[in-house]
């Protein structure tokens, strides 16, 4: 496939001359940010969304402009309760959308949270690992079942794994020193994981998996980190980008940030996509280990890709959350 889209790509650009009625995607995390640019821009092409959130009143709130823009091509909007801190709640949500009984071409894990101080999800799991990882590794599992032959799985990563891999020994941070940004990336390599795993067991009936990084966006996902955080970021980046000659960075917006969900979703070729880590609107490369989270360079690093790794991981989730897939 000739790569025609890229780092300012925005999710009409991707999806330009597109029809994606009668298919139904599910979205989760429509409350704000890139789950309600992604939902609106699909059902603004056709499709029947469901998205899901844990403050439905929020959601409602922020998602008038989805339903409008469903309604006006054809497309259709309606939200689900979730809150991924707990299993309780995601079992339930499984539940209903099994009962129903209506299949998905496309689940979109987009809900996650980002460099919290250390906590607990109600059922004990450390905050980020719990929400992040735990939360769709359950859910996705229970309804997948509800994935059409040929449907997709698009878990939504970060450049951010580069700051950890998953650590199976000590998931809560019971014997290690809490460290946001550790625990950010142990969840985020775990979201890579798990579609490498997932891809593993459903692709001879044509549903693959992959994982997405959506690029540097203000978004409320930043709203745990210091005032400052972010220009002290960028301060260091530009500096390392001015050494190479280049052009200084540049945050993307919501429609850019959304599009590689988009388009690994629902325009990619599926065997393309499928068990690898996409940025940009395009497959990433495998980049050295030693690249990290402070080095601009595009590329994910090997160990969160390793099929063994991935295995491990859906055995030590199946343990934590007293649930076998």
């Amino acid at each position: 496939m000739v790569d025609v889209f890229g780092a300012t790509s925005t999710t009409e650009d991707v999806l330009s001359g597109i029809n994606l009625r009668g298919k139904r995607i599910f979205v989760t995390g429509v409350s704000a940010g890139l789950g309600v640019e992604t939902a609106r821009a699909l059902a603004a092409h056709g499709a029947h969304v469901v998205g899901a959130a844990r403050d439905l009143k929020k959601a409602e709130a922020v998602t008038a402009q989805v339903r409008k823009d469903a309604e006006a091509n054809g497309g259709s909007f309606e939200l689900i309760e979730l809150d991924l801190a707990s299993l309780k709640s995601v079992r339930a949500c499984g539940d209903n959308l099994l009962k129903k009984g209506e299949p998905f071409d496309v689940i979109i894990a987009n809900a996650g949270v980002m460099a919290t101080p250390f906590g607990n999800t109600l059922d004990g799991f450390e905050t980020q690992f719990g929400t992040n990882h735990l939360g769709h590794f359950v859910l996705v599992n229970r309804i997948a079942s509800l994935i059409r032959a040929g449907g997709r799985l698009i878990n939504v990563s970060s450049m951010g794994h580069r700051f950890s891999n998953v650590d199976l020994e000590d998931p809560n941070f019971e014997r290690t020193p809490y460290e946001p940004w550790v625990g950010y990336g142990r969840s985020k390599t775990a979201n890579i994981l798990f579609a490498v795993a997932f891809d593993r067991r459903h692709r001879d009936r044509g549903v693959r998996a992959a994982a997405v990084h959506p690029g540097g966006i203000r978004t409320e996902l930043g709203r745990h980190l210091e005032p400052d955080f972010f220009q002290k970021r960028i301060d260091q980046i530009n500096q390392q980008l001015a050494a190479q000659g280049k052009a200084p960075f540049q945050w993307k917006t919501i429609p850019q940030g959304a599009a590689t969900s988009v388009w690994a979703g629902v325009v990619a070729p599926a065997d393309e996509i499928g068990a690898r880590y996409c940025e940009n609107c395009h497959v990433a490369r495998i980049v050295a280990d030693d690249v990290t989270a402070s080095t601009i360079v595009e590329g994910v690093l090997g160990y969160a890709l390793d099929a063994n790794t991935a295995e491990a991981l859906w055995k030590k989730s199946e343990e934590m959350v007293g649930e076998s897939f």
